[in-house]
């Protein structure tokens, strides 16, 4: 079995997948013509062309701009299904989902309540085709002020029994410090909802250190830029806080320049624990395969390092104790027998 056989044939789960950002471009394209919404491109080769990104603020200017698309409840049933879909092509069996409500309860008029109802049908309707499970994040937009953060944090506390796992913060590092989320993240700790911020993406390695100070992260989304700092590095490692890695995010955003200077080597080596993610993977043009794919080709990792990252997606996962640990034992049994006839 070759390498990229043993990739693709591996059980998989995700933890850092944007449900916006994950529209196929077809449906994107269905969905603007029919509820009427003028995008800046026509065609599926025009919208790979918009998807070109000159840094880290023109991807979230262009995030916003395709979420005018969505204009029903029923089209965020119809997302999160196709992403379920897309999920079991890839063998992948279980994904944490980040969507931002606030954002959308606010544009459509709708209820938080009615907006979770929708997502959780389609992710019914995939789990029963194809046997793909979902759980969802809700995303605080790092431009919302701290009261309306702490209005998605209640969403998401009285939704614990409707898939919602963790309180995330999403955008960009320059327009929300983290100290404005404090309140936020410390009430998610209090009820027992997981913390996972997107820090040390676009800002340096004290993003992370915030992240882990002030709002209780357990993980944190990319976190890169910890390499800069060896002692948060070293505390990363010790603490065995999981970065969520996303290789071609990296480079669309000009986050990183270029392969040589992304640091998931230097992570890596220090023992700090790492998963392989696709983030807005229609708008990066990747699939989670992908990026297994291109964490072969472009570092090296062989097939013993990229089942690590496949385990470490399911051992670091929000899931029930029991479910994590049932999951984690059939992935490790069928990794091995994978390993078998690739050796």
């Amino acid at each position: 079995m070759s390498l990229e056989s043993f990739v693709r044939a591996m059980p998989k789960a995700e933890l850092h997948v944007h449900l916006e950002g994950s529209i196929r471009p077809h449906t994107l394209l269905l969905l603007a013509e029919r509820n009427g919404v003028q995008l800046p491109f026509q065609d599926e080769v025009g919208l790979r062309e918009y998807y070109r990104f000159t840094d880290f603020p023109h991807f979230i200017a262009v995030w916003y701009t395709i979420n005018q698309a969505l204009k029903t409840l029923d089209d965020f049933r119809l997302i999160t299904y196709e992403l379920g879909k897309e999920a079991a092509a890839q063998n992948i069996r279980y994904l944490e989902v980040t969507f931002t409500p606030t954002t959308t309860v606010r544009r459509l008029g709708v209820s938080y309540d009615d907006l979770l109802a929708e997502i959780n049908e389609g992710a019914a309707q995939a789990e029963l085709e194809f046997g793909v499970k979902m759980r969802w994040i809700n995303d605080v937009d790092r431009e919302l002020s701290a009261d309306l953060a702490l209005q998605t944090l209640a969403w998401a506390v009285q939704a614990q029994d409707r898939g919602v796992v963790a309180l995330g913060l999403g955008g960009n590092e320059q327009r929300g410090e983290p100290e404005k989320f404090v309140a936020a993240f410390y009430g998610a700790y209090q009820a027992g909802l997981h913390r996972v911020p997107h820090q040390g993406e676009y800002a340096g390695p004290d993003s992370v250190w915030a992240a882990l100070r002030l709002l209780q992260a357990e993980r944190v989304g990319h976190g890169i830029n910890a390499a800069q700092d060896p002692e948060l590095v070293a505390y990363l490692a010790q603490e065995q806080i999981v970065l969520e890695i996303s290789l071609t995010s990296n480079i669309c955003t000009r986050v990183v320049a270029d392969w040589q200077q992304h640091p998931i080597r230097t992570l890596y080596a220090a023992g700090v624990p790492l998963t392989l993610n696709s983030d807005d993977p229609a708008m990066f043009n990747t699939t989670l395969t992908d990026e297994y794919l291109l964490a072969a080709r472009e570092f090296g990792f062989g097939a013993k390092e990229l089942a690590e990252f496949s385990l470490n997606a399911v051992r670091y996962s929000f899931q029930p104790a029991e479910e994590r640990d049932r999951m984690l034992a059939s992935f490790t049994g069928e990794i091995a027998g994978l390993m078998e006839q690739h050796l």
